[in-house]
């Protein structure tokens, strides 16, 4: 369903701490996808994942049935986005803006079949 929260990344300096922690407060389990890249297996649908430069904050993704729709729209309401990625087997996601510079994420997911 378009606008709906369908992921999120936790960012942290230390992925190993971050998966005891919140291990430990939800009882959450990680498997690993990809370099320090823990995808949740018993919680909400998201991932700890490493801090990077400019993400130290959690990311929420919103979804979209029309990434490269979404993405002109978001321009036009005076958002910004980096450009769209495609994530092999996954989907294809943008890092975006809206207009009072809160950063947040669209996810058009890859075609099934």
């Amino acid at each position: 369903m378009p606008g709906q929260v369908n992921w999120v990344e936790i960012p942290a300096a230390d992925t190993a701490k971050a998966r005891t922690f919140y291990g430990g407060l939800f009882g959450w389990g990680t498997s690993e996808f990809g370099a320090d890249y823990h995808v949740i297996g018993n919680g909400p649908a998201g991932a700890i994942t490493a801090a990077e430069d400019g993400f130290t904050h959690p990311r929420v993704y919103f979804a979209t049935g029309d990434i490269d729709a979404s993405v002109e729209r978001l321009h036009e309401l005076g958002g910004r986005s980096e450009g769209v990625q495609e994530v092999p087997g996954v989907g294809r996601i943008a890092h975006c803006h809206d207009d009072q510079a809160t950063p947040f994420s669209l996810y058009e997911p890859a075609p099934q079949g």
